[in-house]
């Protein structure tokens, strides 16, 4: 802008510009924002093109997307290229699970109870089916959830329907998604014997439970292939959930503590806790997806400040930092306690979960099936 163009009308305070040199970027910020041209796709769009190369270059959040999915892949090609050394077996020899399979990157999925809800279940179900991720954490929504879709569906609604009509029909409502109260019967029947039998395996000293043992045990009782932790009891994925009471589980364990003179099964959550911090610890690479935020967020990348920090990362929510609540936290508060790897390349997506997390994993996990598929052929 030149100030002579204006016949001396701008303000005295505005500056002759027109000298103004232009900038050269450094090279991490010489990309050219460009979006995707419908005019050039024919007669189909291209969908790997428009998922990654003109996601990275569209801006916003999108690009937060495409670099999402390079974080992915280079947590997966750490868990699928690399090579364990002799050391590195000895340190997982004593990860504290049963026939833990030593790995070069342990894959930590965290996720919170309405992605078993909604039906991203299906998509986190098919990474625990094929061994894609290594260790699970949710909270006691997000296990329960599982069993109840499995005794009848959930149903899709809307987000404005009245509270009160509902509360008079009795069906329940998670965002725009519908449970009838009945199921919550059909899970009780089945529940409560189970924690019979588990409470008489207790007194007879054969087992002292924790949450991810119960989980484990449901999981393999459920025997429903359409079951998160039907898979995950199969492939001997443990799944670690610290607040497992804090929902219909937690009713039912205090409804069961009254057939038994006030006596329910003992959960100890300390020896969860060893266990996911020794998984941690004595991995040899870590990485986090990070779907949703809350507990399960937090209490993976709590467990790996013991080992300085993961080495992937990838957040994805839509919660704010600016009340300090550690829900909305970017990446680097947690390189500032450790929790993620200084010279890690974390990201957040801001979006939620449903939305993305089908493209995410269309472009990452599946593309490199085969991969997965081979390496469990190799042990």
């Amino acid at each position: 802008m030149s100030v002579d163009n204006f016949n001396g009308k701008l303000p005295p305070e505005f500056s002759d510009l027109s000298g103004v040199k232009n900038v050269v970027f450094p090279e991490k910020l010489s990309r050219p924002v460009k979006g995707y041209d419908f005019n050039t796709c024919g007669a189909s769009v291209d969908f790997d093109r428009l998922l990654s190369e003109f996601t990275l270059s569209t801006g916003l959040q999108s690009t937060y997307f495409a670099r999402a999915l390079e974080e992915i892949h280079r947590m997966i090609s750490a868990k699928l290229d690399s090579k364990l050394t002799p050391g590195d077996l000895k340190k997982q020899q004593e990860i504290p699970i049963d026939d833990w399979k030593p790995t070069p990157c342990t894959i930590f999925l965290s996720y919170t109870s309405n992605l078993i809800t909604a039906g991203t279940r299906e998509i986190i179900r098919y990474l625990v089916q094929h061994k894609m991720v290594d260790c699970l954490v949710s909270t006691g929504g997000g296990i329960e959830e599982d069993f109840v879709k499995c005794l009848a569906p959930t149903m899709v609604g809307e987000f404005e329907l009245s509270g009160k009509d509902l509360l008079g029909l009795g069906v329940n409502r998670n965002g725009n998604l519908l449970l009838s109260d009945g199921v919550y019967g059909r899970f009780e029947k089945w529940i409560i014997p189970l924690l019979d039998k588990m409470l008489l395996e207790e007194k007879e000293g054969l087992v002292s439970w924790t949450p991810s043992k119960l989980i484990r045990r449901l999981g393999k009782e459920i025997n429903n292939e359409q079951s998160v932790y039907y898979w995950a009891y199969k492939n001997n994925i443990p799944v670690f959930s610290p607040g497992i009471t804090d929902g219909a589980i937690g009713d039912y364990l205090f409804l069961h503590s009254f057939k038994h003179e006030g006596k329910t099964i003992t959960l100890d959550v300390a020896s969860d806790v060893r266990a996911l911090m020794m998984t941690a610890i004595r991995s040899s690479k870590t990485a986090a997806l990070c779907l949703g935020a809350g507990l399960p967020k937090h209490h993976v990348l709590n467990a790996n400040a013991w080992r300085l920090g993961v080495d992937y990362c990838v957040y994805i929510n839509t919660a704010q930092e600016f009340d300090g609540c550690d829900s909305g936290a970017l990446p680097e508060e947690a390189v500032s306690w450790g929790k993620i790897k200084p010279e890690a390349n974390a990201v957040k997506l801001f979006s939620e979960v449903s939305v993305v997390l089908p493209l995410i994993v269309s472009q990452t996990f599946f593309k490199r099936q085969e991969e997965f598929n081979d390496s469990l052929c190799a042990e």
